[in-house]
């Protein structure tokens, strides 16, 4: 099975819900985790620190350009981080359950 991991960040928890709400009406994704985070990173030459919202999104590995078209449509950063983290092994039964809900 050809599953990922999707690693997101968001500005804040209603900006998360939004994104993760859309991705899973849309079947691209069969589940998000939540949680906040401080990030510090460079921005136009400074370095800034920001709490924000990570998500960890489950999908097939199929999806990945719609789900990056998705989330740069909703979301309100210039550059959002969207990663995507091929899973090499699990638990069959829950990669059988990712692509039976993203299908």
């Amino acid at each position: 099975m050809n599953c990922s991991v999707i690693y997101v960040t968001a500005k804040d928890e209603e900006e998360a819900k939004r994104i993760a709400d859309h991705l899973l009406s849309k079947r691209l994704i069969a589940c998000a985790n939540m949680f906040p985070i401080k990030s510090l990173y460079w921005w136009k030459g400074e370095i800034e620190s920001e709490g924000e919202i990570a998500m960890i999104m489950k999908t097939q590995e199929s999806h990945k350009k719609s789900i990056i078209s998705e989330i740069k449509t909703l979301h309100s950063y210039d550059v959002p981080c969207i990663e995507f983290f091929t899973i090499n092994d699990g638990n069959p039964d829950y990669l059988k359950w990712i692509v039976s809900e993203t299908s």
